[in-house]
């Protein structure tokens, strides 16, 4: 993980605990298991949704963008404050505006992955 990825459990430390993966070329910030921000190209965006949008838009933070199959695609993820990395509290305001989106959204928790130490294990376990 990159140096900025991992000072995030700081960052977000009065909200509560996350988890940051590896995805997409990028990082993806977990709370109880549901994807709540990610980070793309050393900027964290945090998720959004049509009642929660406003406030980014407001603070004229723009919205994730990348390319597909030659097209400009946008997610449902809007770029962070730079407030939220000097005051913890604002960092959990806005986490749980994000918070608030994905519980919206619907989106079922995530199975955490397994540690790579098991995997790596039951791959050279003989079979039976």
């Amino acid at each position: 993980m990159s140096e900025f990825s991992d000072n995030l459990h700081e960052v977000f430390e009065r909200f509560g605990r996350i988890a940051v993966r590896r995805m997409f070329g990028g990082h993806g910030v977990f709370h109880e298991g549901r994807m709540f921000a990610l980070v793309a190209r050393e900027r964290l965006y945090l998720k959004t949704d049509a009642q929660s949008v406003a406030a980014f838009e407001a603070k004229h933070l723009p919205a994730f963008e990348y390319e597909r199959k030659g097209e400009l695609a946008r997610m449902h993820y809007h770029e962070a404050p730079a407030e939220i990395f000097e005051d913890r509290d604002e960092a959990a305001r806005w986490a749980r505006l994000a918070w608030e989106a994905v519980l919206r959204s619907g989106t079922p928790p995530r199975a955490p992955a397994a540690p790579r130490q098991r995997a790596a294990a039951r791959k050279r376990s003989p079979k039976r």
